[in-house]
């Protein structure tokens, strides 16, 4: 069997070796001429060589131990620096990862008309009147004309409130993800794309589900949500009267397995949050405001038997106590 080669570690790995190289005294103008034909190759190269970027800014350097000469020194020392950039690489990259795993292409993030970053929050006004919150790490674009008010949502997750003002008041509003359409009836709701589907949660009024490549379509209602496919839409469920506590800062847990809590956690801060699976299954209750999230952490070494193992601050595991 042909093993199949990860197309995003292959170009950290590349990445990595440039930003060793560029760093090095002896980096020549041949090579300058290379990195810049290398990062306009593909919208995927210059998104990592951005967050390679990145890493120089936040990290100031290279860790001593690591950063050597690129050429005059032992292979060992290079294959260690080369490893350190690639999972700090890795680690500014991680947050991002779900966008290229959706099927558009990731320079339709990059020219998303409105984003935010990890960990950043923000509120637009549309042209109707309609307020949309912005969760960490979203991106969308917004069309509005005679056929419809649209909202493309590449990545992310975002509140809406539906207005009716100006011209365009009267048409018909829309939120597209990659897996299908929902229609706002009048309404507030919160939708997150995710890679099983993508998740609606309605906080008032009504909205209607059509999937891409299904014949039928629901209404969830207010106090409800689903999650869709491209082909199929789950059962209706009660929604989490918690489900839009990010609006305030606050990440809201109620008997939540420490594996999921940590998975959410992450979307807030850069890099990588792992949770060892010795403590998976232990359970987290209580809100914790977001603007902190090293604090949050702390407080799960103070309230349970975990212990917090922190590489760098962009590589942190969460692992039993003993």
């Amino acid at each position: 069997m042909t093993r199949r080669v990860d197309p995003r570690g292959l170009v950290l790995d590349q990445a990595a070796h440039w930003l060793a190289r560029m760093h090095a005294s002896n980096f020549s103008a041949e090579e300058q001429v290379e990195l810049k034909r290398w990062r306009a190759t593909s919208a995927m190269h210059e998104h990592v060589w951005q967050h390679a970027e990145q890493l120089q800014l936040r990290m100031g350097s290279v860790p001593p131990e690591v950063g050597v000469a690129v050429l005059g020194r032992p292979r060992v020392a290079n294959g260690a620096r080369r490893q350190w950039l690639r999972v700090s690489a890795w680690a500014l990259l991680a947050p991002a990862a779900g966008w290229l795993a959706y099927r558009q292409l990731p320079v339709q993030v990059w020219t998303a008309q409105y984003r935010t970053g990890t960990g950043e929050q923000r509120a637009v006004t549309l042209a109707d009147g309609t307020r949309v919150h912005l969760n960490t790490d979203s991106a969308m674009s917004v069309n509005f004309s005679r056929d419809g008010r649209l909202i493309r949502l590449f990545g992310g997750e975002i509140l809406v409130e539906t207005a009716h003002a100006g011209e365009y008041g009267a048409q018909p509003f829309w939120v597209q993800t990659e897996h299908g359409r929902m229609q706002a009836l009048g309404t507030r709701f919160v939708v997150r794309p995710q890679a099983q589907g993508t998740a609606l949660s309605v906080l008032e009024g009504a909205v209607r589900v059509m999937p891409d490549k299904a014949n039928e379509s629901i209404v969830v209602r207010a106090g409800e949500q689903t999650r869709f496919s491209a082909s199929d839409i789950e059962s209706i469920q009660t929604a989490p009267a918690q489900v839009d506590a990010w609006i305030q800062g606050v990440l809201y847990a109620q008997n939540m397995r420490l594996e999921e809590f940590l998975a959410e956690l992450a979307r807030y801060r850069s890099g990588v949050l792992h949770c060892d699976q010795s403590v998976a299954d232990l359970r987290v209750s209580g809100a914790f405001q977001l603007r902190d999230t090293d604090r949050i952490l702390a407080l799960l070494a103070q309230t349970l038997p975990v212990q917090i193992r922190t590489r760098t601050r962009l590589w942190v595991t969460v692992s039993n106590r003993s």
